[in-house]
């Protein structure tokens, strides 16, 4: 091992120990990554022999981090900050902010097309992740500087690398069959719609939200399945009476659907939108962005809450402003 003072360090090496010391799991830091389990050891295991040091110490389930390992890590993640920091400066005058979204059956594009109207200067340039994990390994592999979503729980604190604002909270209406025996009312509580089961196509531990709203309220669920999108979303509950599911308000279903769209009330639940960017990131775009933000929330009341009349769930009430 190199015990030398001068060490030359692989960036791509600090970041596969930087995952793994936040993951404190081998096959978790990979999955991040977008490595295998081997290559993601390999890259650990050269970074200690560079710096001729033991990082984590290898328990049955997983690794701990020893002492040297813990000394590294804040610097490892200022380092890693700082690359990304670099390659963003080099960047600014030749590209516009990258954003993204995710989340595509609650159709987050309307939010940033009524964002952006605001501001129709604004310089960026958009493109869809699959998911919350994709986004996030997307900010920190710096493929893009903004992302849009619903965040999820994390098994680990949140990133010190990444920052999260809450931006809008969206109310949820009731969509189904109008043959449905609940299609007649002029809105729903959630306790009404325990008579009827929640349908969404995709695993329970993909969609918190909806999972945690039957879960509150005692509603059947139903999950699984694949997502083909929104239009063969809404002929599904159309041909199945005895399904409804919950949508953002504002999302538009086409007239001639066989659908009805029910207000939630009593109380109702409403869908948190999330911004999330590069801690320190210096692209000129985004304060003009998080500001159109911001005027939006204020003139449209985005933000309004009040648990006498909505429903949130229990980790987004965490993160409110003031919270």
């Amino acid at each position: 091992m190199n015990g030398g003072s001068a060490v030359d360090l692989d960036l791509a090496q600090v970041r596969a120990f930087v995952a793994t010391a936040d993951r404190l799991h081998f096959g978790q830091a990979a999955a991040e990554l977008y490595l295998t389990q081997q290559a993601l050891s390999k890259r650990v295991a050269r970074l200690e022999d560079a710096l001729g040091r033991k990082l984590f110490d290898r328990t049955g389930h997983g690794v701990e981090l020893t002492a040297a390992g813990r000394r590294f890590l804040d610097p490892a993640r200022e380092l890693v900050r700082a690359a990304e920091a670099a390659v963003a400066a080099a960047r600014h005058e030749e590209r516009a902010l990258r954003v993204s979204v995710w989340g595509h059956m609650f159709v987050p594009l309307r939010t940033v097309r009524e964002v952006v109207a605001r501001d129709p200067g604004l310089d960026i340039e958009l493109s869809l992740r699959p998911d919350f994990p994709a986004a996030l390994a997307g900010l920190r592999d710096g493929e893009i500087d903004f992302a849009l979503g619903r965040t999820h729980a994390l098994d680990e604190p949140w990133p010190a690398a990444v920052t999260r604002r809450l931006v809008r909270l969206e109310p949820v209406k009731a969509v189904m069959s109008r043959a449905g025996a609940l299609a007649g009312a002029p809105a729903l509580s959630p306790a009404k719609l325990r008579e009827g089961r929640l349908w969404f196509p995709a695993p329970r531990a993909k969609v918190e939200f909806l999972r945690a709203f039957t879960e509150r309220f005692g509603v059947p669920g139903e999950f699984g399945g694949i997502n083909l999108g929104l239009d063969p979303f809404l002929a599904h509950l159309a041909a199945h009476p005895g399904l409804f599911s919950l949508l953002c308000a504002d999302v538009e279903v086409p007239d001639g659907s066989g659908l009805r769209e029910i207000p939630v009330t009593g109380p109702t639940p409403l869908y948190a939108w999330h911004a999330i960017w590069r801690t320190g990131e210096q692209h000129v775009v985004l304060p003009r962005l998080l500001a159109a933000f911001g005027a939006a929330a204020a003139e449209e009341s985005w933000l309004d809450y009040d648990p006498a009349r909505h429903w949130l769930p229990e980790a987004d009430q965490a993160i409110l402003p003031g919270a």
